[in-house]
């Protein structure tokens, strides 16, 4: 009999939670990358490819027909209706990416545990079936400065990123698990592997 624990991975933006989510896949987690998934549901000719095209016009695309990624953060990042209207298009496809996934896994009759790396957890609603949710807390000013640094975009465009994602404060209080990646790299690697072992134990008390 299988036991497949699903917990859910979420963070505010350079919070951390890739370093986190690698830190699990390194353990021995199964990682479902909500962000790559999303990539591969709108490529080129897919159903959320045309919708994407649909609404926001050719100038949408890159000259060999993918998305062009950088206008649309953009675009939605000022723009709460269309950020809404472009989330509705690709969430349910990567929805449902998720759930085969982890249908497959059940089908092989092991015991695993399944982190769904979820930006936007909270605000797409994406809650249902998870035995945890797993939010890598950083505070806000720590965000702002790694963020400036990680990516070449100014202050207020910064802020606005920030703006756009629901506070992280709002996200801890939701979570179930917190892990606190304001400290030393081995403090979080630290946090994160007691977390796996637990989810183990758990997936292993289903078999």
């Amino acid at each position: 009999m299988s036991g497949v624990v699903i917990a859910g991975l979420t963070g505010g933006i350079a919070s951390g939670k890739s370093t986190v989510a690698a830190l699990f896949k390194r353990a021995g987690a199964v990682v479902l990358d909500a962000d790559l998934i999303a990539r591969q549901v709108v490529s080129p000719g897919l159903p959320a490819w045309r919708a994407v095209r649909s609404l926001f016009g050719a100038t949408a695309l890159q000259a060999d027909g993918t998305l062009n990624r950088a206008y649309l953060a953009g675009v939605v990042f000022n723009d709460r209706k269309l950020r809404r209207q472009l989330e509705g298009i690709i969430h349910p496809h990567v929805r449902m990416a998720m759930d085969a996934a982890i249908h497959r896994l059940r089908d092989n009759g092991s015991h695993a545990v399944v982190i769904e790396d979820i930006p936007l957890l909270f605000e797409t609603g994406m809650t249902q079936g998870l035995a945890e949710i797993i939010v890598v807390y950083t505070p806000a000013v720590i965000q702002l400065q790694r963020l400036l640094k990680r990516d070449p975009i100014g202050i207020e465009e910064a802020r606005a990123r920030l703006a756009a994602q629901m506070p992280i404060e709002e996200k801890c209080r939701r979570g179930t698990i917190i892990i606190n990646n304001s400290g030393a790299p081995e403090a979080t690697e630290s946090q994160a592997l007691k977390v796996y072992s637990d989810l183990m134990a758990q997936a292993r008390a289903l078999s």
